[in-house]
């Protein structure tokens, strides 16, 4: 077992009490309203986990109580998701749904032990009279309903004879208790909307609240381990619970993930996709799982990154600098290298036969020698990165210039004797003398050159656009702004056409991530085919943003 944190802790003090029969048994239970992000990783990672280090179960629960909202869309890409994880629920996958005639029946049983009543305020007159954490709150007037008369209008509520908002269904608690939440709060209200499953059958459809608690209970789940923003609901969820004297599970509260330079509410996630800031849910850019996957990061590296910032009880915000580290981690050991030339400029080499193509042996990945090597093809006319040649160079500049050498990696040594420019004096080509004794990088004479280059063979390059992505927003706690919108980073995307790949990248898989060598880790885009090349950047291979901070 990993490193134990309290919630191990509380399980292995029930499980010595003998709480549950020694059984472990979670849920991850999301609503389908939006795509999952990052944030719904780490409950993921922690409910499936927990089942698994105890040889208990872990159930897919889909919390579909607000037809407006959920689409069967989303429920199909959370279950890609979760798999994509690497979690599997088996045959256990459940819907809120499964449970509203359970939950209704529950309901009336509050109703006819008098603690449940029908009442006509409206949503605001209900907030209005709810009080503050300085002052009690209004009772109702409908709250003193005859059981028979709040059984009857339920009964009406549910057979559509109200209007939306026109009668709910309230607990009956205390409206001067200390907590706000238990202040007869709403436990139906009236929908009439067409739900992803049950169509039409229903009108009245049953709040969070009262539905989480039934649903663990009707699951049998022994730990519900929820986000600390439901930490000041748990008395409501063990009120409803022993009121219906029911199985009653444990609610445990974790820090849910934030992370900086990032927004994580779905509300605010479905405007940057409703206002076409983004291209979609999958945009990279998004803290979205379906985003993250399209960019190149692994599963391992998310589950990586939650082993790595553990489970805590107060809320905090996460580096991302830390996920990328751990994702270029990941990367390294496991992705191979290629040769891609995103700014491209000419280099003639002089002294090379104008008929020969060579092939150079090129490691695959120094970090697997398993990876084994390729054949790069080899002429006398390639491209480099433009900012790899300088015509008047600063002192300790290692790359080309006139008369100096750099090596080609795994081919030969080159030295610029001449540049070639346009009428508006700019370069457009480079020429140079190869060595021919230093092929693989190396000279028979021991002497040292410093810089070392990237190439593709002109005549065998294939063209690509390369998306470079970057962070979101601009600032670390993009929330903190008035209207978030304000905080976008112009930047996030700059796409370059007219790349230069080495061959091999024509026909590449699509979850296949690969380093760029010297520059990133590179994707291959859904979007992408064999006529129109698309590769989106995962990482660069340094934390460019740690400068900034330091400026």
């Amino acid at each position: 077992m990993k490193n134990k944190n309290f919630i191990h802790h509380i399980i292995d003090n029930d499980n010595q009490d003998g709480k549950y029969d020694g059984r472990v048994y979670t849920r991850f239970p999301p609503e389908p309203n939006g795509y999952l992000h990052i944030g719904h990783a780490k409950a993921i990672c922690l409910n499936f986990s927990i089942a698994e280090e105890y040889n208990g179960k872990c159930n897919l629960r889909f919390d579909d109580t607000n037809p407006i909202a959920e689409e069967k869309e989303y429920v199909e890409s959370i279950k890609k998701d979760i798999r994509w994880l690497g979690f599997d629920w088996k045959d256990r996958i459940f819907f809120a749904s499964d449970y509203f005639d359970d939950m209704y029946r529950y309901a009336i049983s509050l109703i006819n032990n008098n603690l449940a009543y029908v009442c006509d305020l409206t949503n605001e007159e209900i907030k209005d009279t709810r009080g503050t954490l300085t002052t009690f709150g209004k009772e109702s007037p409908f709250r003193n309903r005859s059981i028979d008369e709040n059984l009857k209008l339920f009964q009406d509520m549910k057979d559509g004879k109200f209007k939306n908002g026109e009668k709910t269904l309230r607990a009956k608690i205390d409206m001067s208790h200390s907590n706000l939440n238990m202040r007869d709060p709403v436990i139906y209200r009236i929908l009439h909307a067409h739900h992803h499953r049950t169509g039409n059958d229903w009108c009245i459809y049953p709040m969070y609240d009262w539905a989480h608690g039934l649903e663990d209970s009707i699951e049998r789940i022994t730990h519900s381990l929820c986000s600390l923003e439901f930490e000041d609901h748990r008395p409501l969820y063990d009120w409803f619970l022993d009121s219906l004297n029911v199985y009653h599970p444990q609610q445990i509260e974790f820090a849910r993930l934030n992370l900086n330079y990032t927004v994580m509410s779905k509300r605010k996630l479905k405007k940057l996709v409703d206002d076409k800031l983004v291209e979609s849910w999958d945009d990279p850019r998004m803290p979205t799982l379906s985003g993250m996957r399209r960019r190149g990061y692994t599963p391992t590296s998310i589950r990586n990154f939650m082993d790595e910032i553990g489970i805590a009880k107060r809320n905090n915000i996460m580096d991302i600098a830390k996920l990328e580290s751990i994702l270029r981690s990941d990367l390294n050991k496991n992705s191979q290298r290629r040769m891609a030339v995103l700014n491209p400029i000419k280099v003639l080499i002089t002294n090379y036969d104008k008929n020969k193509t060579e092939y150079i042996q090129a490691i695959n990945n120094p970090e697997d020698e398993s990876a084994g090597k390729r054949e790069l093809p080899f002429s006398r006319e390639l491209f480099i990165e433009a900012d790899d040649f300088m015509e008047d160079p600063p002192k300790k500049y290692f790359r080309l210039s006139p008369k100096n050498e750099v090596r080609l990696k795994f081919a030969y040594f080159i030295t610029c004797h001449e540049v070639v420019k346009n009428s508006k004096g700019e370069i457009i080509e480079i020429h140079c003398t190869y060595d021919k004794d230093s092929k693989g990088g190396k000279s028979p004479d021991g002497r040292k050159v410093r810089g070392t280059i990237h190439w593709v063979s002109a005549s065998h390059a294939i063209d690509a656009s390369v998306k470079l992505y970057d962070r979101l927003f601009k600032s670390p706690n993009p929330e903190s702004s008035e209207n978030f919108l304000d905080d976008l980073n112009d930047s996030s995307l700059i796409t370059i056409n007219n790349c230069k790949l080495e061959p091999s990248l024509l026909e590449v898989k699509n979850d296949e991530i690969f380093q760029f060598e010297r520059i990133g880790y590179f994707i291959k885009d859904k979007t992408s085919n064999k006529s129109d090349l698309v590769f989106n950047r995962t990482v660069s291979l340094r934390d460019t943003w740690a400068k900034l901070k330091k400026q």
